[in-house]
């Protein structure tokens, strides 16, 4: 798992999405990593399901840690960020959320988002 030293990028993420079952989990990846983008999803959206690649290829691919939500089986979770609609992306920086990004967007949209936070 991730170091406290601030060795090698990469060291601090990692390449699959993370099954967030609650706030505490949450708060400990977002704790734990410089960047997380957090996907609340849910089994029945469609665009949920064509975003799922687009995340998992972030996952391995860039410096930000992804965190899955599903919103009906944490509901609270949701709530507390206000997420209304799926697929809600929120975007964690050094522990703070700094972006929300609603509904379906492609890869290079959310990459060129998440490196202006990793560079």
């Amino acid at each position: 798992m991730a170091t406290d030293t601030a060795s090698d990028a990469g060291t601090a993420t990692t390449n699959e999405p993370l099954h967030v079952a609650g706030q505490a989990q949450l708060d400990d990846i977002v704790a734990e990593h410089d960047v997380v983008i957090t996907d609340f999803y849910a089994d029945w959206c469609g665009p949920c399901q064509m975003l799922e690649p687009i995340v998992e290829t972030l996952a391995a691919e860039t410096d930000a840690t992804v965190a899955k939500v599903n919103v009906d089986a944490n509901q609270q979770l949701a709530a507390a960020y206000g997420v209304r609609g799926v697929p809600t992306l929120v975007l964690f920086a050094d522990g703070k959320q700094v972006e929300e990004i609603v509904g379906l967007k492609g890869e290079d949209e959310l990459r060129a988002l998440i490196e202006t936070y990793t560079e």
